[in-house]
């Protein structure tokens, strides 16, 4: 991502073999891609409710500075956790593109939707595992236990989120 301060050889050399074998067959299926900034995302389509456009979102005094307030859903109240600031890429600038990704978590063993505030949405992809790679490990202070997997398409690469323990770091929105 543009915004960390690593640089580039640091990168290719912190990059190291997983001592773990998944098995990334599990991971293909269908998946909703949408982009933050310039990089590409998938979250499994299953999780997905809905998506809408950018509608009021009140702001909640002491939430975490990642959940930009709550929309009234159908006489539901849900959370909005915006993206770019949750992955520290700043603020999600809202434009005509900007929408809300509606999916469903679970937290604490209890169902609830969230909405999930990105750029745009881009499509619904069938990914094949031949498609997918496992998470790269790292060798410096980065998590990355939440990214299920990387799927290069065509030329772009799309990261594979698994929504719910993205929701889940460091939010108790239950």
């Amino acid at each position: 991502m543009a915004e960390t301060m690593i640089e580039q050889n640091e990168i290719s050399t912190a990059v190291m073999e997983s001592g773990e074998d998944k098995d990334v067959s599990k991971l293909a299926g269908k998946y909703l891609t949408f982009v933050l900034g310039n990089e590409g995302y998938g979250i499994e389509i299953l999780k997905v409710r809905e998506i809408i456009g950018l509608m009021d979102i009140t702001k909640v005094p002491n939430m975490p500075h990642y959940v930009r307030g709550v929309i009234n859903l159908r006489g539901k109240i849900h959370p909005v956790v915006d993206l770019h600031s949750k992955f520290g890429m700043g603020i999600t600038e809202d434009t005509n593109e900007t929408c809300i990704i509606v999916v469903d978590v679970t937290q604490n063993g209890k169902p609830m939707m969230v909405g999930i505030l990105v750029d745009s949405v881009s499509e619904v992809l069938d990914i094949s595992a031949s498609e997918i790679e496992e998470t790269p490990q790292f060798n410096i202070s980065l998590d990355s236990h939440y990214i299920m997997g990387i799927a290069k398409i065509k030329d772009e690469i799309k990261i594979l989120l698994d929504i719910d323990q993205v929701l889940a770091d460091g939010m108790n929105l239950t």
